[in-house]
């Protein structure tokens, strides 16, 4: 048991394409904006659970290719949530930054994350603490994960908040929007030239 919850502890708190986009929405927009990309987030990530213990996560990626497309739309949506951060408050407006992400992006980013689906198969399915009981197992990993996940993220939410709140002059707020945006791209560029060793 303790192994499972070390586990889900050290996979989130690792940043990853939602920590990142979430530090980097509350520090770009405001923590109001970042708790509705939150719960977006939230939502994604039940969603991502149901697909991954009823076993249609393993369907979908026995299509040949199919894990290909999915990367290729996942660091494509890094790549549009980077710029919405690195561009905010700039005159750049092909993307209009100024239009905050939404909970539709929050649930969006989890269902085409591949590290999602990775990380809830790797603990669904390993870790076994109930082997004789799946029914029980199941809601215990549940609420374990849920226990760790939603303060870690929240945490992650108030870290950027706090250098949104720091009221620091618009250049250096700008060079940390360009930071935390430029961070996610490197996350979306990582997993585009991953794409290569599939």
């Amino acid at each position: 048991m303790i192994a499972f919850a070390l586990a889900v502890f050290f996979m989130i708190v690792t940043p990853g394409p939602a920590v990142l986009a979430l530090a980097g929405v509350g520090a770009a927009f405001s923590f109001k904006v970042g708790l509705k990309f939150l719960i977006g987030l939230t939502l994604g990530y039940l969603l991502v659970w149901a697909i991954v213990i009823t076993g249609f996560v393993s369907i979908i990626f026995s299509i040949p290719y199919m894990r290909t497309i999915f990367l290729i739309i996942s660091s494509a949506y890094l790549i549009y949530l980077s710029l919405k951060i690195m561009l905010k408050g700039s005159e750049i407006a092909f993307i209009n930054p100024e239009n905050s992400p939404t909970l539709l992006d929050g649930i969006i980013l989890q269902l085409v994350n591949p590290k999602a689906y990775a990380f809830h198969s790797i603990l669904l399915t390993g870790f076994i603490v109930f082997p004789n009981n799946f029914l029980l197992e199941t809601s215990w990993k549940f609420i374990v994960m849920n226990l760790i996940w939603i303060p870690l993220h929240i945490g992650w939410l108030s870290l950027g908040v706090s250098i949104e709140k720091i009221n620091l002059s618009p250049y250096t707020q700008r060079r940390i929007n360009i930071f935390m945006g430029t961070s996610l791209m490197l996350v979306a560029l990582l997993s585009f030239f991953s794409i290569r060793q599939i």
